[in-house]
């Protein structure tokens, strides 16, 4: 019986030890607090904030679970006392989280989950809180973007890459993209972007002046920061918006950044999402939901989540190192076993 018990009441999850290494062991599983659902966890995605929290340098935002894991997909194994949605027990649903994605089982706000679109498997549909609602979120609550314009995406064969060149073209605007391989500017070219540049052999900001004949991009989509600074300025256009999101190239810039910036009346934008409040990532949710997820309804969608690789709960040190090696196309998935 106190076997049983156990099962009952524990899960596996993935805890980083003193190390910085990742260990799977069984923690008590976690109770649905007023207005949550419990999710059992088919499938999280990782991210690079996995990366940098495992590390010590991205620790979660107060009350938000210690363990790894911005998304999931699973079902509702539970309803929470408070909770108003019409949900129903064993529904297949998806989740931006704060934290706990890799493991069995996690508790989140009912307004941070969504209904899996019917053609997506629960594979498919990990991939596609953290990156999409990022790439929605820079596009549409931040750069504002409109039809015609040019926006210029980094790393563009990224999750949240992908993600927002297919954003682009349903907001009839036109997405250039930057990457480091033949192989990745292919496939974004093949995902809707109508450039592609190889920023380790080409001067990107120069190219983007060609594309769009001197004007620059409207908006940049930038996860790169401190080694790009210089040419984004140059790529931008008059009155453009230059969204930062990431620092993958450095904290720092040195030179005249703020007076070529200024000479552009270039307007710089900074954003984080896991930090923001529950009520902005639940309005997020709702436009999201509202204005894009119809769209994967179809079973010809013009969208869909990128999967890169996936792979077993017990291989997750693989499946960071293959992140970590940076040749990943789209999303690494991390599959539970629950499903």
């Amino acid at each position: 019986m106190q076997q049983m018990h156990e099962e009952r009441t524990l899960m596996r999850a993935v805890c980083v030890n003193e190390s910085g290494k990742l260990d799977v062991k069984h923690i008590p599983r976690p109770e649905p607090k007023d207005g949550q659902l419990l999710i059992r966890v088919a499938a999280t995605a990782l991210n690079r904030a996995d990366l940098l929290q495992k590390r010590g340098l991205y620790p979660p935002p107060p009350g938000e679970s210690e363990i790894l894991g911005l998304e999931a997909s699973g079902v509702i194994a539970d309803i929470g006392p408070g909770v108003k949605g019409n949900w129903i027990l064993g529904s297949k649903v998806m989740a931006l989280l704060g934290g706990g994605g890799y493991a069995e089982y996690v508790a989140v706000p009912e307004k941070l989950v969504m209904s899996v679109p019917s053609p997506l498997t629960l594979n498919q549909a990990a991939a596609l809180p953290e990156a999409w609602l990022t790439a929605y979120q820079l596009l549409h609550f931040i750069a504002k973007v409109k039809p015609n314009e040019t926006v210029l995406i980094h790393a563009g064969a990224s999750g949240i890459g992908t993600a927002a060149i297919q954003l682009v073209r349903l907001s009839d605007a036109i997405p250039v993209v930057t990457a480091g391989s033949p192989e990745k500017l292919k496939f974004a070219e093949q995902m809707g972007a109508a450039a592609g540049i190889n920023y380790k052999e080409e001067d990107f900001s120069e190219k983007v002046l060609q594309f769009t004949e001197g004007k620059g991009a409207d908006v940049i989509l930038d996860c790169v920061g401190g080694s790009f600074w210089e040419k984004n300025i140059c790529s931008l256009a008059i009155d453009g918006r230059w969204v930062l999101y990431g620092m993958l190239g450095g904290k720092t810039a040195d030179g005249d950044l703020l007076g070529k910036l200024l000479r552009k009346r270039g307007n710089l934008l900074c954003s984080l999402l896991r930090s923001r409040s529950l009520q902005y990532k639940a309005e997020l949710v709702r436009s999201f939901t509202e204005q894009v997820l119809p769209h994967f309804q179809s079973t010809d969608s013009p969208l869909r989540p990128v999967i890169d690789s996936m792979f077993s709960l017990e291989d997750v040190e693989m499946a960071h190192e293959h992140m970590e090696a940076n040749k990943n196309i789209g999303k690494i998935i991390l599959k539970m076993g629950n499903s």
